[in-house]
C-alpha cells in the first residue's frame, strides 16, 4: 500500500494484524533505519502482530517508497516531518513507536513535540547525537559508492559468530539497494544533539542494545534511556552489533513484556 505526502512523495507501508478479530488492538508503528526497509522487521512481526496491529513503512528514498532527489533536505528533522505526516494521514491518535538505529533517532526526535501521541517509545541502537563519523561515511559514499560503504560497515552491524552468513549477505544486499545520494545526503547533514530536549518527554521508553559494537561509532547510545524520566534499558550480554537484527525474536519478546506491563500498570 502507498500513502501520498503533501509534496507528492508516496511512502510504502504494510499492516500486519493477527489479533483476535473481535478485539480492538492498539497500534504499533515500526520505523527502520538508514538504508533499510520494512523487511528488516521480519523477525519481530510474528511475535508482536498476534497482540497488536503493526504498521511498517519505508522511509522516503528507501525500500518501496518514492525517492526524492539530491536537492531534498535529507536531515533528521525532515525525516521526522515525514513520520509526523505519515501518522497524521493514517489517523493514528495514539500508538506505540519502535525505531531502530537512525529510525530510533527520528522516533526520539518525534517524541519531543508529540509525546501526547505515544503510548510508548522504543529505540534500538539509536544515537541521540551525531559526530564526525557521519561525515566520514558521507565522504566514503561520495568517493567510492554505496556498496563500499555497506561492506565497510556490515561487520559492526551483524555478529558473524551468531548469525547465518546467508543472512549477512541478504542484509547487505538490501542496504545496497538504497540510492547513494539518500544515504550520503543524510550522513553529511547528521549533526547536533537532541539529548537535552528529551528530559521533558514523559513517555514510557525502552532502549535495547547489545553489550558492544565492533566499532563504537554511535556515541553513548546506550545512555539514551537515562535521558528520559521514564526510560529503561535492556542490554544483551555477549552480543556484538545491532541486537535488533541479530536477535529479533528475543528483542520482540522483551518489547512485548514491556508494552503489556504498561497495560498492567494502567489497570492498577
Amino acid at each position: 500500500m502507498k500513502l501520498r505526502l503533501e509534496d507528492g512523495t508516496e511512502l510504502f507501508y504494510t499492516i500486519d494484524d493477527f489479533t483476535d478479530p473481535w478485539t480492538e488492538p492498539e497500534t504499533v508503528v515500526m520505523h527502520h533505519g538508514m538504508a533499510k526497509s520494512h523487511k528488516m522487521w521480519f523477525g519481530w512481526v510474528p511475535i508482536i502482530a498476534r497482540h497488536y496491529r503493526v504498521i511498517r513503512f519505508d522511509m522516503r528514498g528507501m525500500g518501496l517508497s518514492d525517492v526524492s532527489g539530491p536537492e531534498h533536505a535529507w536531515t533528521l528533522d525532515s525525516f521526522t516531518d515525514d513520520l509526523k505526516e505519515f501518522v497524521d494521514k493514517m489517523e493514528l491518535e495514539r500508538f506505540h513507536l519502535i525505531g531502530e538505529t537512525v529510525g530510533g533517532s527520528i522516533s526520539m526526535n518525534f517524541s519531543i513535540n508529540n509525546q501526547d501521541r505515544l503510548k510508548s517509545l522504543t529505540v534500538c541502537t539509536s544515537p541521540t547525537n551525531f559526530d564526525s563519523h557521519h561525515q566520514e561515511s558521507a565522504d566514503l559514499i561520495e568517493r567510492e559508492g554505496i556498496n563500499v560503504w555497506v561492506e565497510d560497515s556490515i561487520g559492526r552491524r551483524l555478529d558473524p559468530q551468531i548469525v547465518d552468513p546467508a543472512y549477512i549477505r541478504w542484509y547487505a544486499d538490501q542496504m545496497k539497494k538504497t540510492p547513494a545520494h539518500v544515504v550520503a545526503g543524510f550522513q553529511a547533514n547528521a549533526r547536533g544533539d537532541i539529548g537535552p530536549a528529551l528530559k521533558n518527554v514523559q513517555t514510557p521508553m525502552l532502549m535495547l542494545a547489545a553489550a558492544s559494537l565492533r566499532e563504537e561509532v554511535l556515541g553513548d547510545f546506550r545512555g539514551a534511556s537515562d535521558l528520559f524520566p521514564n526510560g529503561q534499558k535492556v542490554i544483551f550480554p555477549g552480543v556484538q552489533g545491532f541486537v535488533q537484527h541479530i536477535m529479533p525474536v528475543p528483542c520482540a519478546r522483551v518489547w512485548l513484556d514491556f508494552a503489556q506491563g504498561l497495560n498492567t500498570l494502567s489497570d492498577t
